[in-house]
C-alpha cells in the first residue's frame, strides 16, 4: 500500500518540480561577445538580442569581455552555470584558437555545447588611401619589391581578418608584417589614418570609406563578386587563384547545458535569422543567414577546426 502510494506520487512531484530545461528562460540571458564593442559578434548579437527576448520572454543582455584573443570571454562562458542563461557569441577566431592557441584553459568542443550559428560574410580588401597600389596585383608586386617593408591591420591574433590576410600573403607569396589591434575600430582608424598599409575588413563597414575616398578597395574575398561592391573583382580573380575567406558567428553554451535548452534556443535564433525581415537587412550588408541544427553545427566546427590548422600551419602563422 505504501510503494503504491509513492509511485502514484511520483507525477505530482514533476509537476511541483519542473527541471530547469523546461522552465528556461526564467531570468535575463547573457550573451558574452569575447570581442571589442563595434565589431560584427557584437552588433549581431544585439540584434539577435532584441528579437530572442520579445520571443523566449526574458531580456538578452548583451556584455563586451574582449581580451586575450577572445580567451577571457569564452574562459568565463566555459565556468558558467550550465543552465542556458549564459551564452556565447563565438567566431571562426575560436575555430582557429584551437590551434592557435595550445594553452588556453578550455577545448571548444569538450567544454561548449553547440548550439546555433547565426550568419556568414566575406572581406573587402582595402589600403590606405595614399599606397601606391590601385588593384590587388600591384599590392602583391609592391610587396615583392620591398619584402617585409608593407604591413597589414587585424582586429586582434587569431581573428577572421588576421587569418584572411595571413592566408593572402602565403597564397600571394609576400612578406608584409601583421599589425593585430584590440578591436576592429582600431584597425579602421589606422588605416584611414594611413597608419597601416592595408587589411581584410567588413565590406559593409568599409563600402562608404572606399566610395568616398577614404580607403581604396581592391577586392573581396568571396567566391563571386560581393552585390555590394560588384565594381571589385575576387580575389582569386584578381590573381591569387583560390582564395577564399569570410567570418561567420554562432552561439554556443556551456558543456552540460540540457539538450532541450538547446534545441529551443537553437529554433528561435533560427526563426528570428530567416525571417523576412532578416534576411532583407542582412542582404543589404552582404551577410547570410547559416541555419543548421546542433548536431550540424558541431560537424561543422569539427570540419571548421581541421581547415583552419591546416591554413594555419601551411602559412606558419602565430598567435601575435
Amino acid at each position: 500500500m505504501r510503494r503504491r502510494t509513492l509511485l502514484a506520487s511520483v507525477p505530482a512531484l514533476a509537476l511541483a518540480c519542473p527541471s530547469r530545461a523546461q522552465a528556461w528562460p526564467s531570468r535575463p540571458v547573457r550573451i558574452i561577445v569575447p570581442f571589442a564593442a563595434g565589431g560584427p559578434a557584437d552588433i549581431y548579437a544585439r540584434q539577435l538580442g532584441d528579437k530572442l527576448g520579445p520571443e523566449l520572454g526574458q531580456p538578452f543582455v548583451v556584455e563586451n569581455r574582449p581580451g586575450g584573443g577572445a580567451v577571457i570571454g569564452t574562459d568565463a562562458v566555459a565556468r558558467a552555470e550550465p543552465d542556458g542563461h549564459t551564452l556565447l557569441m563565438m567566431s571562426n577566431t575560436h575555430t582557429a584558437n584551437e590551434t592557435l592557441l595550445p594553452n588556453r584553459p578550455y577545448v571548444l568542443l569538450r567544454d561548449f555545447v553547440p548550439v546555433v550559428p547565426v550568419n556568414i560574410a566575406n572581406h573587402a580588401l582595402i589600403a590606405r588611401p595614399d599606397l601606391a597600389v590601385a588593384s590587388v596585383g600591384e599590392l602583391i608586386a609592391l610587396a615583392k619589391a620591398r619584402p617585409g617593408a608593407l604591413n597589414y591591420a587585424s582586429s586582434g591574433p587569431g581573428t577572421p581578418y588576421h587569418i584572411a590576410g595571413a592566408k593572402f600573403c602565403h597564397m600571394a607569396g609576400i612578406q608584409v608584417e601583421h599589425i593585430p589591434f584590440r578591436g576592429s575600430g582600431e584597425a579602421r582608424t589606422a588605416i584611414i589614418g594611413g597608419t597601416v598599409d592595408w587589411m581584410f575588413d567588413s565590406i559593409t563597414t568599409q563600402i562608404e570609406n572606399i566610395r568616398s575616398g577614404k580607403v581604396k578597395g581592391l577586392a573581396t574575398s568571396g567566391t563571386r563578386r560581393s552585390p555590394l561592391l560588384p565594381e571589385l573583382p575576387t580575389v582569386s580573380e584578381a590573381g591569387v587563384t583560390g582564395y577564399t575567406a569570410s567570418i561567420w558567428l554562432g552561439i554556443m553554451a556551456p558543456a552540460g547545458t540540457p539538450e532541450t535548452v538547446a534545441q529551443r534556443l537553437n529554433a528561435a535564433v533560427t526563426r528570428v535569422v530567416t525571417a523576412e525581415e532578416t534576411r532583407t537587412l542582412w542582404a543589404r550588408q552582404a551577410v547570410e543567414p547559416m541555419p543548421m541544427s546542433p548536431a550540424e553545427f558541431r560537424a561543422f566546427l569539427e570540419k571548421d577546426i581541421q581547415d583552419q590548422a591546416e591554413v594555419i600551419r601551411a602559412a606558419n602563422i602565430r598567435a601575435a
